[in-house]
């Protein structure tokens, strides 16, 4: 008989989601800025690959804290999105859209990114994980800072 699946289980689960997520979006942070044709915008996508790199160390400590290693998990969902993020480079490179749709394709990124960590840390508030709860807080509030820059352009 299958052990039952607790709480503790759904945040491993969507920790190393978020994980694999944060790895593959440091690999496609790169292309969107070489793809932008605002330095601002080039700019914003750089300071976001240093902030990535950043929430991936933090994620890491909360595998730590929980005792386990750090490991991803395919994420059809930002696989998904990424793409939908190449197919508008690609439909868009050299025109006036490009960098909309590039800021587009970053918002959806941010918006996901947003709700996982928002539920992270919702479920680490549970047992009481302080710490974990702390480092999710942090990145949360740097995802929700960078989505809002963008929706201001």
């Amino acid at each position: 008989m299958a052990k039952e699946k607790t709480l503790d289980d759904l945040f491993l689960d969507t920790l190393k989601d978020i994980y694999y997520a944060e790895r593959k979006i440091l690999k496609a942070l790169p292309k969107m800025a070489r793809a932008a044709s605002s330095a601002d915008l080039k700019a914003a996508f750089e300071k976001h690959k240093d902030e990535t790199e950043g929430h991936v160390e933090r994620l890491q400590q909360v595998f730590e804290i929980l005792g386990k290693r750090a490991q991803g998990k395919t994420c059809p969902a930002i696989d998904g999105i990424i793409e939908e993020g190449e197919e508008i480079t690609e439909e868009f490179k050299g025109t006036a859209a490009l960098d909309a749709g590039l800021i587009s394709a970053a918002q959806a990124v941010e918006h996901y990114k947003i709700k996982r960590y928002g539920t992270l840390k919702r479920w680490a508030e549970v047992p009481g994980m302080q710490d974990a709860v702390k480092l999710l807080d942090q990145t949360l509030a740097e995802e929700s800072a960078t989505d809002e820059a963008r929706s201001r352009g």
